[in-house]
């Protein structure tokens, strides 16, 4: 099966404030049908890179079989952090970058591999506010699901 996953990092999940993510999930059945799942959370005090990889990691552990998933994000450093194989060097060193930097929100990087490994993930980066139609649609369906009334917590990212 086919999955589209739309994020925002930076949706507004938190009626305190901004912050939290959006993720919305599309894909197609073996009948035809489309379908649609919406998770969202607010969180305070927290980057839009850690809100950017809570959806990434929200939107694959949703998938209840292996999929071929086609993840739009407008994070450059997470798509990178893929795309470039950036993780790999992080463990390689022990988990550190740079001049022995401590890699951060390493608790999320792991729980992101151990989410993708029983599928086939393909990152897109779509450069935020450019008008690139995938973004749009990242920040429609992903803020709309973020500032919905009905948050689905099924997705536990904290």
């Amino acid at each position: 099966m086919r999955v589209s996953i739309y994020t925002d990092g930076a949706a507004r999940g938190n009626p305190d404030g901004p912050g939290g993510y959006g993720t919305v999930l599309e894909y197609v059945d073996s009948k035809g049908e489309l379908h649609v799942k919406e998770l969202s959370q607010g969180y305070k005090k927290t980057t839009n890179n850690r809100m950017e990889l809570m959806a990434v990691i929200a939107g694959l552990e949703a998938l209840n079989r292996p999929c071929e998933v086609e993840l739009y994000s407008d994070s450059k450093y997470v798509v990178d952090a893929f795309n470039q194989n950036w993780i790999g060097s992080w463990i390689k060193k022990g988990w550190k970058r740079g001049k022995n930097e401590p890699v951060k929100n390493m608790d999320l990087w792991k729980r992101l591999l151990k989410a993708k490994e029983s599928h086939k993930v393909k990152f897109i980066w779509v450069k935020g506010h450019d008008g690139h139609p995938q973004n749009e649609r990242c920040d429609m369906l992903a803020t709309t699901a973020a500032d919905g009334d009905m948050l689905i917590d099924d997705v536990s990212c904290g």
